[in-house]
């Protein structure tokens, strides 16, 4: 695509980009925080704001005083940036929504989302086929852990920067159409699930950056060959340095959320109140914001 800074032939437009993303990048967690009222029903002022931050570091985290157990909150946010095609998985509920908390039993608890186990750095829906990426979610607290649960975000399109730094054949390797696979499966739904190739990294068809990923190092294959496993090297060792300085730590707490372009995340592992169990809202979208 001409003109763009994800172009590897286009150094130029890749140097205006990265110049520009790296003067207007996030330098702490609070940069990406606005105060709103009601996350179904923003005012003017703060739509802009968390656009605002949106088209700056693909994520904002909104802090509201709304501590209702309402699914609506995520749907109704995310109607308001143009999110409307939601990827309604077979473990959400009937309205698309998924509830995120520890299942004791049912189909649920054997996926590491609804437990209180650690998940590594990912982009949701990583094992979806190419035509069914997510790549707008909305993750809304209504009530935190006891201890624990904290998410590390990364802008997705910060990590690419960093890695064609290091190597712009970082970049070529991982936007191989075979450069991550997700084998075969059997769920208890769908049956056999296909194996699933695709990029990292690809463009969405108004030339956005997409980044689909795992650290999981169970049921996923790379390619095996030398670039693509410098360049996989290179991203673990990216999103495993703690001084690295564009990843932030958050805690939502009741009442705030992440509303997000579907960013490199991660999930500390936590301990419940039995009283007052950990509970966020998911919604994940076809739909980009922006």
């Amino acid at each position: 695509m001409t003109g763009s800074p994800f172009d590897l032939d286009d150094n130029a437009a890749y140097q205006r980009w990265r110049d520009s993303k790296l003067a207007d990048a996030p330098s702490s967690v609070d940069d990406l925080i606005v105060d709103i009222r009601d996350p179904r029903a923003l005012s003017e002022a703060e739509h802009r704001e968390l656009m605002a931050r949106i088209r700056r570091c693909n994520m904002v985290i909104y802090v509201s005083a709304i501590l209702d157990e309402d699914t609506d909150i995520p749907r109704r946010l995310g109607e308001q940036f143009g999110l409307s095609h939601l990827d309604a998985n077979w473990l959400a509920g009937e309205d698309g929504v998924s509830e995120i908390r520890v299942f004791d039993d049912g189909t649920q608890k054997h996926y590491i989302p609804y437990t209180d186990r650690p998940i590594k750095w990912h982009t949701d829906g990583y094992y979806n086929s190419p035509e069914w990426q997510i790549r707008g979610m909305v993750l809304h607290c209504v009530r935190r852990a006891a201890r624990g649960g904290e998410n590390r975000l990364m802008d997705h399109e910060m990590a690419y920067l960093l890695l064609r730094e290091e190597s712009p054949e970082h970049i070529h390797a991982l936007m191989q159409a075979d450069a991550m696979v997700i084998p075969e499966r059997v769920d208890e739904k769908d049956g056999v699930r296909p194996a699933q190739a695709g990029p990292v990294f690809s463009l969405d068809e108004g030339g956005n950056l997409h980044m689909r990923y795992t650290a999981r190092t169970r049921s996923i294959a790379w390619k095996h060959d030398a670039a693509t496993q410098a360049a996989v090297a290179a991203l673990e060792r990216l999103l495993s340095q703690e001084s690295t300085p564009h990843v932030f730590q958050a805690q939502l707490e009741p009442g705030m959320g992440l509303l997000c372009n579907n960013v490199l995340h991660d999930r500390a592992g936590f301990s419940d109140d039995p009283a007052r169990s950990r509970l966020l809202y998911r919604a994940r979208y076809l739909d980009r914001i922006g």
